[in-house]
């Protein structure tokens, strides 16, 4: 199959502003290609730019998109591996940018074969409950909106921490005294603390039933790591400091983390996703799949990665529902009963976003 053209879009998203340790975020800074090839096969794919986490803005994605559409222009869409090496050869990094044409890659091999894209990985239909995730704010609102999150039929919730120390332990407090017991509370600090900032936080914390807590430094702290985990009462996943598997093996070696947060975003997409769960699975490290501000495009593409890897346990696939005002997704994963996310069998990631939409936006053919 032969690439004939992409075409590459500008995929903003308005929404509310979604407060992280680093920044606040007031719309999605997303990208969708389309890779057209001479078999009439068209393959989609999405990623999310989060700047202060991946380095890549909207802008560079968009820029970095039209050198890798001319790089592709009539080579052979069925050799994933070796377009992938080509991005790979031309620039380092830009994993987010790449991610974009990794799914498109799968999607044309998944429906090329005539499968979803679950079971062209490998994979097979599992039950996958997301939690969904609180923002920073004032302590108080943060309660009121995860006791609106138990009306919503919601298990398990993900809470935003990283600034300061004691104002993050009043944050919990107040939430675990709204929910109760009975539900499921990660955190996330998004490398916002020091070290001793996070000994504190994390020890505090060990009394209200925290399941794990990401990225609780800035990555450049790896090597005081083991210490903390030596010294948590909750367990560590690694999140922005894993881009690679590279990575991944490294901090598992090192004892520095309980758990791997898996991001499309971060490493460049499927195929790397795949080597890094792979080391995990081998180091018998469990992973969570996770993502940015992703439309249902990319996350529809996450849930099959999930579906298709067993040594996936955690799931935090709510991105589109962070403060997206427009859903302009056509198929792929819907919530049902709370956070459960049910997918269709149609072939490859099985999506597609509304033409009209697709019209209003900044767009080039390349």
């Amino acid at each position: 199959m032969r690439i004939l053209h992409t075409d590459i879009y500008r995929f903003s998203i308005p929404m509310v502003p979604f407060t992280i340790a680093t920044g606040t975020m007031h719309y999605a800074q997303n990208l969708l290609i389309k890779v057209h090839t001479d078999s009439g096969i068209t393959g989609i794919g999405e990623c999310s730019a989060f700047p202060m986490i991946a380095g890549e803005t909207q802008a560079t994605c968009f820029e970095m998109a039209k050198d890798f559409a001319g790089i592709w222009k009539n080579k052979q869409a069925n050799d994933i591996e070796g377009r992938l090496h080509e991005l790979d050869m031309y620039t380092a990094g830009n994993y987010t940018a790449k991610s974009t044409f990794d799914l498109a890659l799968y999607d044309i091999a998944a429906k090329a074969a005539n499968q979803p894209l679950y079971q062209f990985l490998g994979g097979k239909r599992k039950d996958i409950e997301s939690d969904l995730t609180i923002g920073i704010d004032e302590p108080d609102k943060m309660a009121l909106q995860a006791m609106s999150f138990l009306e919503r039929g919601v298990n398990m919730i993900k809470v935003k921490l990283g600034k300061h120390p004691k104002d993050d332990v009043e944050r919990i407090r107040q939430i675990r005294k709204a929910v109760g017991n009975d539900i499921q509370l990660r955190i996330d600090a998004n490398q916002g603390w020091t070290y001793d900032e996070a000994l504190y936080a994390l020890t505090e914390l060990g009394h209200f039933h925290i399941q794990f807590c990401e990225q609780p430094m800035r990555k450049w702290n790896d090597g005081l790591l083991p210490k903390l985990v030596k010294q948590s009462p909750i367990p560590i996943m690694a999140d922005e400091s894993v881009f690679t598997h590279h990575d991944a093996e490294r901090l598992i070696k090192q004892h520095a983390c309980s758990y791997v947060n898996i991001k499309f975003a971060k490493s460049g997409g499927i195929h790397e996703a795949k080597k890094i769960n792979q080391v995990c699975a081998q180091h018998e490290t469990a992973c969570m799949m996770g993502g940015m501000l992703e439309s249902r495009v990319a996350l529809t593409a996450k849930v099959h990665f999930a579906m298709a890897h067993d040594n996936i346990r955690f799931y935090d696939l709510d991105t589109c529902l962070l403060g997206h005002k427009e859903d302009p997704v056509i198929g792929g994963v819907t919530y049902h009963n709370g956070m459960h996310l049910q997918l269709s069998d149609a072939p490859g990631i099985g999506v597609d976003v509304d033409p009209d939409y697709l019209k209003k936006l900044d767009h080039i053919r390349i």
